[in-house]
């Protein structure tokens, strides 16, 4: 998606060898036009899809799953990573590890909100090494729901997640593929 590179190019930021920030327009202070065209651009994407819900993990993929579900016309779920004593016991519930915190958190969801009739587009902001995608399609197969898709706002390819799941048959489509950080810059791979 030429837009979200553009994005990208402008104003995010490589820090360390192999982490990007994009806070000033993802995942801390939001763009909305450039959310809803992502949303939009999933939507196109996977729109010959059955698609009946939209699966993320709190807290960055919320705002592009929601943009997302806007045009799909679907609800969307989040898992959530901060315990709530609203939630109860009658959960799904793994493990996921984060790569930029690099910490493992217990994510969980209603199992009244997700069931094996749903048929689930996951939607995340990163695909670097895939553990969050893991658990997000660990969540899915408790509940006996279909992953139809997975969109990921940027996968950086170098770290290999995205391959994984590809070649495990998902149908994974990524807005911005980065192949490499050369002198703090980001280089994308050929579009998809």
């Amino acid at each position: 998606m030429k837009l979200l590179e553009e994005k990208i190019q402008t104003s995010g930021k490589v820090i360390e060898p192999d982490i990007l920030k994009v806070d000033s327009f993802i995942n801390h202070m939001l763009d909305p036009e450039l959310i809803m065209a992502m949303g939009e651009d999933f939507y196109q994407h996977f729109k010959d899809k059955p698609i009946t819900k939209i699966l993320t993990l709190e807290v960055s993929g919320i705002a592009i799953a929601f943009a997302a579900g806007h045009y799909f016309k679907v609800p969307v779920l989040f898992a959530k990573k901060i315990e709530s004593l609203t939630l109860g016991d009658d959960v799904y519930s793994t493990q996921v590890i984060s790569y930029t915190k690099q910490k493992e958190y217990t994510v969980k969801i209603n199992r009244s909100f997700l069931t094996a009739d749903d048929h689930v587009l996951i939607i995340d902001d990163f695909l670097a090494k895939g553990e969050a995608l893991k658990g997000l399609l660990e969540l899915c197969r408790q509940a006996g729901a279909s992953v139809e898709g997975i969109g990921i706002a940027i996968e950086k390819v170098f770290q290999g997640g995205g391959d994984r799941h590809r070649q495990q048959g998902y149908d994974v489509y990524s807005q911005a593929m980065i192949e490499r950080f050369e002198n703090g810059r980001v280089v994308f791979s050929p579009p998809q």
